[in-house]
C-alpha cells in the first residue's frame, strides 16, 4: 500500500499537472467507488482544481466547494487516463476535466476492491469522516506528543506505527524501516519506551520519510513496493547494511515484520508466530 512518501510525491505531481483545470464530471464506475451521497460531486463541476493534497495515506482533490478524498488501498492508483475507454481494467472512478478533456482514473488491481472516493465539504474536510479519525501526521509529530500517545496505548511498536488512529501515514514498509533505524524491537511495548524511545522513533520516522520522498520525487510516477528504498523491508536473508547480521522475518497472514537481531533485539531472534516472544 502506498505510504506517506509515495502519496505525498504523487500529490505534488498531480497538482503540477492538473491544478487550475475545471472539472467537467466525476464518474463512479463501480457501485462502491463513491462512499458518500451528500454533497453531490456535481458541486465541483466547472470549478477549478485548487490542488491535490494529502492527509495520512489519502489524496485530497480540493475544489472550493467540495473535496474528493481518495484512498488508494492496497493496489490502487490515481492515473492520467489518456485513452478514457468505457471499461478500463480495474477502474473504480474517473475525473474528467474541461478544455482538452484530460482525465484521472482511479484504479485498483487488488481483489478486495476497497479503493474509494468520499465527496465532502472543503471547509469541513479534515474534521469529518474519513479524515476525522486520523492521528497526527507521522513526519510532524514531536517526541513529547508521541511519548504521551505511547503511554496512553501500550501495544507492540510495529502495530502502533501502522495504526492510522495513532499516527497517520505509516504502513508496513515504513514501520519496518522506522523500528530498524530507531534500534528498537518491532515487538517493544510502547508503554515502556518513554520520551527517549519516542525521540528515537521520531528521528527514525523523519529520516525514513525523507529518504522515501527523495526517491519518489525523482520519479515520473509512483513506485512499486519492491522498488522503494529500505534497509530491512522485504530483505529477509540479506545482510543488514548497518551491522552485517542477517535480516529476519516474522510472517503474519497479511504482512511481514522484517528486523535485524543485532541492531534491534540484542541478538535474539523473534519467534515466527504471534504468541511467543522469542525463540530460546
Amino acid at each position: 500500500m502506498p505510504e506517506l512518501p509515495e502519496v505525498q510525491a504523487h500529490a505534488e505531481r498531480l497538482t503540477a499537472d492538473f491544478a487550475g483545470q475545471r472539472l467537467r464530471r466525476f464518474q463512479a464506475i463501480t457501485f462502491t467507488a463513491l462512499k458518500t451521497a451528500i454533497p453531490a460531486p456535481d458541486a465541483a463541476y466547472r470549478e477549478p482544481l485548487v490542488e491535490i493534497g494529502r492527509r495520512g495515506k489519502y489524496l485530497l482533490a480540493r475544489f472550493a466547494p467540495v473535496t474528493f478524498v481518495v484512498h488508494l488501498m492496497q493496489g490502487g492508483r490515481l492515473l492520467v487516463d489518456a485513452k478514457q475507454t468505457a471499461k478500463p481494467r480495474g477502474a473504480q472512478a474517473r475525473f474528467v476535466f474541461e478544455g482538452d478533456g484530460s482525465a484521472l482514473l482511479l484504479t485498483e488491481q487488488g481483489t478486495e476492491r476497497r479503493a474509494g472516493v468520499w465527496c465532502v465539504p472543503t471547509a469541513e474536510a479534515l474534521t469529518i469522516a474519513p479524515l476525522d479519525r486520523l492521528g497526527p501526521e507521522a513526519d510532524r509529530i514531536e517526541p513529547d506528543e508521541l511519548a504521551a500517545r505511547f503511554a496512553e496505548r501500550s501495544m507492540r511498536l510495529h502495530g502502533f506505527l501502522r495504526d492510522q488512529r495513532a499516527i497517520a501515514g505509516v504502513g508496513r514498509r515504513l514501520a519496518n524501516e522506522v523500528c530498524h533505524r530507531a534500534k528498537l524491537s518491532p515487538f517493544a511495548m510502547t508503554g515502556k519506551l518513554g520520551l527517549d524511545g519516542a525521540t528515537a522513533v521520531v528521528t527514525a520516522i523523519r529520516d525514513a520519510v525523507a529518504e522515501g520522498l527523495q526517491y519518489e520525487r525523482s520519479r515520473d510516477d509512483m513506485s512499486s513496493s519492491k522498488d522503494r528504498p529500505g534497509r530491512v523491508h522485504h530483505r529477509a536473508g540479506e545482510p543488514c547494511p548497518v551491522c552485517g547480521d542477517t535480516v529476519r522475518a516474522v510472517e503474519y497472514s497479511g504482512y511481514t515484520v522484517n528486523y535485524c537481531p543485532t541492531c534491534q533485539t540484542g541478538g535474539k531472534v523473534l519467534a515466527d508466530n504471534t504468541t511467543s516472544k522469542f525463540l530460546k
